[in-house]
């Protein structure tokens, strides 16, 4: 099963030299999935030629909230909805979880009550799962059709479903400790408050369920459909 990955935004040139870009985490993070890939970087107006180009569809996190306006958001909405229409399967993962509820009639915005960051606990169709967090945006408004699998009480909307087409998650199973321990170095100081920070590195080398998340998502998109 090939999916396309669209990439909504580049790593910073430090991370992408030790790491890659966000499409080589995601494809190490499912490598052991019996998937292939093919990246599109949907954030430089390269975008698949129709939604039937790939089996299924993989929507990246990005530095860039789904509300900017930016040339890129508006036909990459197009095609998400196109996509659902299409009833080709997408995953959506922090950006993409929010682009995909913004572009079927949901809200997304800033959180009034700040960022969450690094290891944090999700209940997840039932059971918890400890993830990797970077976000202030979250879906704050449900598009018709989609329904809460998962959250918490800082991120309420964190795992989404639309009926068997749409798997989508705020928090980054792609994201490593390495990962982590970079962004909170290079993007998190002056940004998000050092409290926090401090309390994502103490936790950081603990374990996290990203293994499952993987398998999850392969599952959904090797799913039958009628």
């Amino acid at each position: 099963m090939r999916i396309g990955i669209l990439q909504t935004g580049h790593a910073p040139e430090t991370i992408k030299a030790e790491l890659g870009e966000y499409s080589d985490m995601f494809e190490r993070l499912l490598a052991e999935q019996g998937l292939s890939f093919t990246r599109y970087f949907v954030v430089d107006m390269d975008f698949p030629e129709d939604v039937h180009a790939a089996d299924g569809w993989l929507i990246t996190g990005s530095k860039h909230g789904a509300y900017e306006d930016l040339p890129f958001i508006p036909p990459l909405e197009a095609f998400i909805r196109e996509a659902y229409a299409a009833h080709v399967p997408m995953v959506g993962i922090c950006f993409g979880h929010q682009i995909i509820a913004q572009a079927l009639g949901g809200k997304v915005e800033k959180f009034g009550g700040g960022w969450a960051v690094g290891p944090t606990t999700y209940r997840i169709g039932g059971q918890d799962y400890s993830l990797n967090a970077w976000h202030q945006d979250q879906v704050t408004e449900l598009p018709e059709g989609a329904e809460v699998i998962g959250g918490n009480d800082f991120c309420r909307n964190a795992a989404l479903v639309y009926d068997d087409r749409i798997l989508t998650t705020q928090p980054h199973p792609e994201f490593t400790p390495q990962m982590m321990q970079m962004l909170i170095d290079q993007r998190g100081r002056g940004v998000v408050p050092d409290d926090l920070l401090d309390e994502a590195l103490a936790k950081l080398h603990g374990p996290t369920d990203s293994a499952a998340m993987a398998q999850q998502i392969a599952e959904f998109f090797k799913r039958a459909r009628g």
